[in-house]
């Protein structure tokens, strides 16, 4: 490994464990702050750099979005319970 794909480990490895106290928060308190839009456009945003990244073979960026993507979309399924009321939140 060089040093630009160390960095770009690190770098992945902090931007992934940025969502894991909010999506813990989520899942635990079955209620996401995060606004609607932002989440869908987020989910999206980093499917679609998913793709791109397995396309291009860079395993660090796909690591990083797949991961990305897969936090948020939990924060946007209980979201989602929670605007159709599928679920009754424990938010304060």
């Amino acid at each position: 490994m060089n040093g630009g794909e160390i960095i770009g480990l690190i770098g992945m490895l902090l931007l992934v464990s940025s969502w894991l106290p909010q999506t813990i928060e989520t899942v635990r308190k079955r209620h996401c702050p995060l606004n609607l839009e932002f989440i869908v456009i987020y989910v999206a945003a980093a499917s679609m750099l998913t793709i791109y990244s397995y396309i291009i073979r860079d395993w660090i960026f796909f690591t990083l979005n797949f991961l990305s993507a897969f936090q948020s979309a939990i924060n946007l399924v209980i979201k989602l319970m929670e605007v159709e009321g599928k679920i009754e939140t424990k938010a304060p």
